[in-house]
């Protein structure tokens, strides 16, 4: 599926880009659906490698969407051409965030859980750049719009970031202020995050800035929880914490106090 994207205001020259997004992996719930949730592959990575693990994980209730990023040049390997979801360089506060890129992602994922049945809880969760997208479709949730202003269709009810970080980190807060209704929604929106202290990718300062950064434009049901030893990479005890979690946050049969 591709989307053209380009910038409207008046005497803008920014060429359009498109967007080809890779092959989308579907893992079936094994029991009764009560959820789906789209999850976000790493930067150079694809959408196969998450749905083989996320199979295996005892969480029966829930259908996985795992699509693949478009393949693009990428600042960061000096336009060498990935897998990913936007266009980064370094990952900081004051790197210049690629809207285009985000908003074309976040739209992709909306768009694979608009179709989904009117009962069906929905979330977005992923890894690394994944989670960052991730976290930037719960501020479109939460502030009803992308960032070039166009109305964010679907209501998410969960989110999930391992070893990422949160674009947009400079503005959120002011444009979370602005809207009472945004406010609302963000203290609602159950959301995970973890990190490892040994992560020599996404360093852990990153996710810690992050959830701060979460948390104080309102973000009240925010979780970070912390490994020690782990690096960018994810272990069993995080893939546990994450089970348990949504099973809570969910609602999902059998769920358990957290």
């Amino acid at each position: 599926m591709s989307y053209n994207t380009s910038n409207t205001g008046s005497g803008s020259r920014t060429p359009r880009r498109t967007f080809e997004f890779g092959r989308t992996h579907v893992v079936r719930p094994k029991g009764n659906h009560q959820a789906t949730i789209v999850w976000l592959h790493g930067l150079g990575d694809k959408g196969s490698s998450w749905s083989q693990l996320l199979e295996t994980l005892p969480l029966p209730n829930i259908k996985w969407i795992c699509p693949t990023a478009p393949s693009r040049p990428v600042a960061l390997f000096g336009g060498f051409p990935c897998t990913a979801w936007f266009d980064m360089g370094d990952i900081s506060e004051d790197a210049p965030d690629d809207m285009e890129g985000l908003d074309a992602s976040a739209a992709h994922v909306a768009n694979l859980l608009s179709t989904e049945p009117a009962d069906i809880k929905l979330g977005v969760g992923g890894f690394s750049m994944g989670a960052a997208t991730a976290l930037y479709s719960a501020t479109c949730c939460v502030l009803g719009q992308y960032g070039n202003g166009n109305p964010y269709p679907v209501n998410l009810s969960a989110i999930v970031g391992l070893s990422g970080w949160l674009p947009c980190s400079r503005t959120l807060r002011n444009r979370m202020e602005a809207s009472n209704e945004a406010a609302r929604r963000a203290a609602s929106l159950p959301t995970l995050l973890c990190h490892g202290l040994g992560d020599d990718v996404v360093a852990y300062g990153h996710g810690v800035k992050s959830a701060q950064v979460l948390s104080s434009a309102g973000f009240r049901n925010l979780m970070f929880r912390t490994y020690n030893g782990l690096g960018h990479y994810t272990i069993p005890e995080e893939t546990d914490e994450v089970c348990t979690w949504l099973t809570a946050s969910l609602g999902l049969e059998g769920s358990r106090s957290y």
